[in-house]
């Protein structure tokens, strides 16, 4: 042990002295890597993200001299476990990222490694330019990731794989060689052009002809019928060979217009054999699914399977004749053609959220991959599914095939118990059977993401013994100290060993949350992290939330996923020992907003809302808190006391004295940049209940309760007021909570971890509501974040009290309550444009459509911006987390306030973006309620 521990200082001092890039050796950095997208788990000894080449070369240096390996990643979304190692992980995300050049008259470009492709597609796109390969992970996906994956997408039937879109790639080797690969043998390492023509006649004749064929070594691709071309052949190496430093890549012109054709058929078997006679008619895609990967039908052809066909021309016109000539070559029951691109994108919405809903079985459990993306030749594709399926049945498994069916190409989870020896074992015999299967049909074990460990172990089934020897040997070349990613694709590690899930404690952990997806069981939740890292999307995509934080910092310890990972192993306790006191898992979870976007966003549905405080609560449990979470999660019981002493003149005028709201905050551990909030001199129960209420005589459509949160309560109680006048208005009788009831969610003892408070506070709740429900079995809850915590939170939290259940579906928002109970009522007509945002908790728990259906009989027009405003509660409001706060603003909201028309209406029905807005906007932001009210006044209403 103690020579391990000497040979790790010598080798992280070496480092540190060399590279000019970041080194971390600490358990944080460490933790981050353990994992990809696969089912396999290996703990690094320390992380590089290096600058440039020379730090690469200095990196290999060093780890040459010290006998430790090196794993270069890009996103770390492989699948088959290749981005995982046990040396020195080479981060490229963080700077080797760039895009060197772009040359239109050429069609190529000059990219680094760690350059995502949505943005190498973004660059290229103004120049009608596209990367051909579009894997379903091109907004965090990298070039590097893709160059060792040789990875393709679903426009591959067009464009090909990546190899046939790499030119020449700049490589360092492991002893230090920095080569430019290409064709002709450019760059081959001293040795290899001796192999491959010694072995010309096994190389003619030992490759399947498919156009999905990942698996193994392409040494075909230095034939010289095939150009003798090294980059080529180095492309779906998965990092063994050299590490890619610099790429020049050759771009395709991109389709002026496109059609889709959506293509229904009797059931999947009837598509996949269809699929292969589509492709003489130039499709830029043929992908396929089955109605098992379907929430809904509705806007489907008739049909229990689809090919979705995509193709492009000149004009609509020509791409629509294009995408009907498939139709009628096509043997359908049903089909439809779409030209209008939203049409087409709510379309490709329902074939790309399969690679979500495939992570799980339709009932909620488990699904991994391993057996991700064989691929057949496509006229096979047909038989070998109902192989597939038979073969399934026959092992008791459970799976949802989809995929790239033009190129024979499928997609699957399969419902595996990787827990259990037996389960494992099961695992094993039915990877052995399908290595089989696919070989049977004269396929390859990887049509996609590469083999890792996941398949390496069973090439010898594809290839042959002979030719996995030439491979290994192809591989002594490149590397002969066997430095780069060992254990992947020759001398494999075995399929069932590694697994992540091996160091997770098999009893379920003393937790305070329900988890009801999850039965229960914390280190289930935390298992739904599989890697697909849509949380690392540099961009916010549309109405998405996920992930703010990540957005603003870019680092992955505050990526929904990078803060799995250290959940994950503060569960396993190998790296992070100490358990709930964790204090790499707290800071992780600092910058945490708690916006609950991964809860929607994500794929699996991580809720690291609910994680936060799940860990909060126990970290803190018997110790003293953060000042902010007494000031702050207090804050329900604070202002009542205020109320209740009618002292807020005196705070609102303490707190406009600077040196005082100074001292006030550094207390409180308030951010010293933000205003105080000014509290309200009459709270809205208060004002109601002085006759302000308009009394109007209703229609007998019902009686709702309305909510008083703590925001609406005491600092926005013209919020409620609107509300009241709306809703009155709508025809509905609406109720006060009586006095002597004191009702709260309990959101900020929950925010802040805070739970037996929370439990404490929510069942006295529950107790003022008994009975009540009776008389009106409706609750209007104006706060977007008090919704969300009455809807979920209360229930996870209370799941043995009947109560919490039914107060949780009591619970409307303003635009559902107008909808749902009085659905003929008629809005006042504003026809204005609007601008705003769209709150986190709204966006991810209770959802916007009856808002979208309420703004447009307003005539209220326009999008809401997606993302998080950034103050998202008590967040913004810490120290420390200012900065995080404004940047997150300023990716969507603020700049859609500063572009609105002069006469747009400012939308923010959640206090925090209402403060945010006024506090960095110097803007007013209303409630939807505020701004009907308005008009119900100027109408005389």
């Amino acid at each position: 042990m103690a020579d391990l521990q000497a040979e790790l200082a010598g080798v992280r001092a070496e480092l540190r002295g060399t590279v000019r890039g970041e080194v971390g050796f600490d358990v944080t950095s460490r933790a981050l890597m353990t994992m990809d997208a696969s089912n396999y788990r290996r703990v690094p000894l320390g992380v590089v993200a290096p600058r440039d080449a020379d730090d690469v070369a200095a990196t290999l240096a060093a780890c040459r001299a010290h006998g430790v390996p090196v794993v270069a990643r890009g996103g770390g979304t492989s699948i088959a476990g290749q981005a995982t190692g046990t040396g020195v992980v080479l981060d490229f995300t963080r700077h080797m990222d760039g895009l060197v050049s772009l040359d239109p008259e050429s069609r190529t470009a000059v990219v680094q490694p760690g350059l995502i492709l949505d943005r190498l597609q973004q660059a290229a796109a103004p120049h009608g330019l596209r990367f051909g390969p579009d894997p379903s992970t091109h907004s965090r996906c990298t070039l590097g990731g893709m160059i060792g994956n040789n990875s393709c997408g679903s426009h591959s039937v067009a464009w090909g794989t990546t190899a046939d879109s790499v030119s020449e790639l700049s490589v360092t080797t492991a002893r230090g060689d920095s080569l430019r690969l290409g064709r002709d043998w450019s760059g081959a390492p001293e040795g290899l052009r001796p192999l491959v023509e010694g072995e010309l006649a096994r190389l003619r004749t030992g490759f399947p002809d498919l156009p999905r064929r990942i698996s193994g070594y392409a040494l075909d691709a230095l034939l010289p019928e095939n150009g003798a071309d090294v980059a080529r052949s180095f492309c779906g190496s998965e990092g063994t060979l050299g590490i890619v430093t610099e790429a020049v890549v050759r771009l395709v012109e991109a389709p002026r217009a496109r059609a889709l054709a959506v293509l229904g058929y009797a059931d999947e078997s009837a598509a996949a054999e269809a699929a292969a006679g589509l492709l003489v008619h130039g499709p830029l895609t043929v992908e396929g699914m089955a109605a098992d990967l379907v929430r809904s039908t509705a806007d489907l052809p008739r049909g229990a399977a689809w090919l979705f066909v995509e193709t492009g021309g000149d004009t609509a016109a020509e791409a629509r004749t294009r995408a009907e000539t498939i139709v009628r070559a096509a043997d359908v029951l049903d089909s439809l053609v779409v030209t209008d691109p939203s049409g087409q994108r709510a379309l490709w919405r329902i074939r790309e959220d399969a690679s979500g809903t495939a992570t799980r079985m339709p009932d909620g459990s488990e699904a991994w991959p391993g057996w991700e993306d064989c691929a057949v030749p496509p006229a096979q594709l047909g038989a070998y599914l109902r192989d597939f399926r038979s073969l399934l049945t026959a092992h008791g498994l459970r799976g949802t095939p989809y995929g790239h069916f033009g190129d024979g190409c499928i997609h699957v989870r399969i419902d595996f118990d990787l827990l259990t020896e037996a389960g494992i074992a099961r695992f094993r015999g039915f990877s052995e059977e399908l290595a089989e299967l696919v070989t049977a049909h004269g396929g390859s074990l990887s049509g996609e993401h590469g083999d890792g460990q996941a398949r390496a172990e069973l090439l010898p089934r594809m290839y042959g013994a002979e030719m996995v020897t030439l491979f290994e040997r192809a591989k002594g070349v490149w590397d002969p100290d066997d430095l780069l990613n060992p254990g992947m694709l020759v001398r494999p590690a075995p399929l069932d060993t590694n697994l992540r899930f091996s160091v997770l404690p098999r009893e379920p952990v003393d937790v305070v949350f329900g988890y009801p997806a999850d039965g229960g069981d914390f280190s289930a939740a935390v298992r739904r992290c599989v890697g697909v890292a849509k949380c690392r999307t540099p961009e916010a995509a549309g109405a998405s939330v996920m992930c703010p934080s990540f957005r603003a910092t870019g680092e992955e310890e505050h990526s929904t996923r990078g803060r799995a990972r250290l959940l994950h192993e503060m569960l396993a306790g190998e790296l992070v020992t100490d358990g709930w006191r964790s204090t790499e898992v707290r800071d992780a979870l600092d910058l945490c907003l708690s916006c609950k976007g991964c809860r929607t966003d994500c794929p699996v549905g991580v809720d690291m809302a609910t994680y936060k405080a799940e860990f909060l609560h126990h970290h803190y449990e018997g110790r003293r808190r953060p000042a902010a979470h007494y000031a702050m999660g207090w804050l329900p019981r604070w202002l009542r006391l205020v109320a209740r002493t009618r002292t807020a003149w005196l705070v609102n005028s303490l707190a406009s004295v600077r040196p005082l709201a100074a001292v006030a905050k550094r207390l409180g551990g308030i951010a010293a940049e933000r205003e105080i909030p000014r509290v309200a001199g009459t709270t809205f129960t208060r004002a109601w209940r002085r006759g302000l209420r308009k009394g109007e005589e209703t229609t007998g459509r019902g009686q709702v309760f309305l909510w008083p949160d703590t925001f609406t309560e005491h600092l926005s109680p013209t919020v409620g007021l609107a509300a009241v006048r709306v809703l009155e208005a709508a025809g509905l009788d609406v109720l006060p909570i009586p006095p002597g009831k004191p009702v709260c969610c309990g959101l900020t003892y929950v925010s802040t971890g805070q739970l037996d408070r929370a439990r404490e506070v929510m069942r006295r709740t529950l107790d003022a509501m008994s009975g009540l429900l009776e008389a009106a079995p409706h609750v209007v809850v104006l706060e977007p974040s008090c919704a969300a915590a009455l809807r979920t939170d209360l229930p996870e939290l209370l799941p043995d009290d009947p109560r919490a259940a039914r107060l949780s579906t009591a619970v409307l928002t303003f635009a559902e309550a107008l909808e749902r109970l009085a659905p003929d009522w008629t809005p006042p007509r504003i026809d204005r444009p609007t601008v705003g945002q769209t709150h986190c908790h709204q966006h991810a728990i209770l959802g916007d459509t009856p808002d979208r259906r309420l703004r447009e009989a307003a005539g209220l027009t326009g999008e809401l911006a997606g993302g998080c405003c950034g103050l998202a509660g008590n967040f913004g409001f810490e120290k420390g987390h200012f900065e995080v706060s404004a940047t997150c603003a300023e990716e969507q909201l603020l700049p859609s306030v500063r572009q609105a028309p002069e006469d747009a209406v400012i939308l923010a029905d959640g206090f925090s973006c209402r403060t945010q807005l006024e506090q960095l906007a110097g803007v007013r932001g209303r409630h939807l309620a505020e701004v009907l009210a308005e008009a119900l006044e100027g109408e005389g209403r």
